[in-house]
């Protein structure tokens, strides 16, 4: 999930936690490391990045995520990819288990189930919202993204970042700042010195966030003439918001449709933006992205999504988050206006 424009502070514990992180990642004889369920290149790319450390150390590991079935094709050019295993090779018991850009242990999917088989749990992570599930946990709401923070793992430890670890760590910081939108002191120094490595991070931006086949033409065609605007929503705020229904999704990739909500939160007349994405197995069930900003440079008066999700049964950052929810099409907007105010 893209980062928190909002967050600007680093979590306390953080420092601390680098330590014992680690020590965590020098003693493991055998690590597993688990990206949330419709990964994103955050998770994959700290993911891989992590895997491409241990894996020249000797250190056996696996990576992987509960769904879908396929990495989205728009990461399948990443360095590292082939440590990545289908959820039913996953070890049900190992040394070490890795979660990245994880806020919580429901992001696992049905992988969640091999929290149990770990003798340590170390959870990174950037979401404020993180429910802190580890053994040991470094989360920093502050971060742009997870990989900046697998960034700083690799300084404390020592590693130094060569250009397919930086390709990974550059994959995540570029999209979850939404191409530098998103960003904070800090951000463009770790651009500079991943881009001195030798990646093209020109070509890395394209391939991630500039690249659709043309089915996702017709696709955007349906779910923009669906938009609609509430002006009042959120006391003045404005909402607006747009379904994508199980039969616009046939033949398009989970990238194409996440990637609605980019073009919905562009609305001037709103401060708030939904996205409504139907199951394609499940009629009833919806999983929504939210998207706010604040009304000027420096207002800081933006809606906190992350609060509403979390009153929904989500959770996220200040202006980027997200949740699961049954109903008709009338009754989820009902109730996300009902939570807006």
């Amino acid at each position: 999930m893209p980062a928190d424009p909002g967050a600007r502070g680093v979590d306390l514990d953080v420092a601390v936690q680098l330590g014992p992180a680690v020590a965590a990642l020098n003693a493991a004889r055998s690590v597993t490391i688990l990206c949330h369920v419709q990964p994103d290149a955050d998770t994959i790319g700290s993911g891989l990045a992590l895997a491409l450390v241990l894996h020249r150390r000797g250190i056996p590991v696996w990576v992987s995520f509960a769904e879908p079935a396929e990495l989205p094709a728009t990461m399948r050019t990443l360095p590292g990819v082939r440590h990545l295993v289908p959820p039913g090779e996953v070890p049900a018991e190992v040394d070490l288990l890795v979660t990245v850009d994880c806020g919580s242990a429901g992001r696992l999917g049905a992988l969640a189930d091999r929290l149990a088989g770990a003798r340590t749990t170390l959870v990174l992570d950037h979401h404020r919202s993180n429910t802190r599930f580890g053994t040991i946990n470094v989360i920093d709401a502050g971060a742009e993204s997870t990989t900046s923070l697998i960034a700083r793992v690799l300084d404390a430890w020592q590693v130094p970042i060569d250009s397919e670890v930086a390709h990974c760590l550059y994959a995540g910081l570029v999209t979850d700042t939404g191409s530098f939108r998103w960003v904070r002191p800090g951000t463009h120094q770790l651009a500079e010195r991943l881009l001195a490595t030798g990646i093209d991070g020109a070509e890395i931006t394209r391939s991630l966030m500039d690249t659709h086949p043309f089915g996702w033409l017709p696709m955007l065609s349906r779910v923009l003439g669906t938009a609609r605007l509430e002006p009042e929503a959120g006391g003045g705020t404005g909402l607006v918001y747009a379904f994508v229904r199980r039969e616009d999704v046939d033949g398009v990739r989970s990238e194409e449709v996440e990637s609605v909500v980019d073009i919905v939160r562009t609305t001037a007349e709103a401060g708030v933006a939904a996205v409504f994405k139907q199951s394609r197995t499940v009629a009833d069930r919806w999983t929504v992205s939210l998207r706010s900003r604040d009304s000027a440079p420096g207002a800081q008066d933006g809606v906190d999504v992350a609060t509403v999700a979390a009153s929904l049964g989500g959770g996220g950052h200040r202006f980027a988050a997200g949740y699961t929810t049954t109903g008709t099409s009338e009754s989820v907007v009902a109730a996300l206006l009902a939570e807006l105010g």
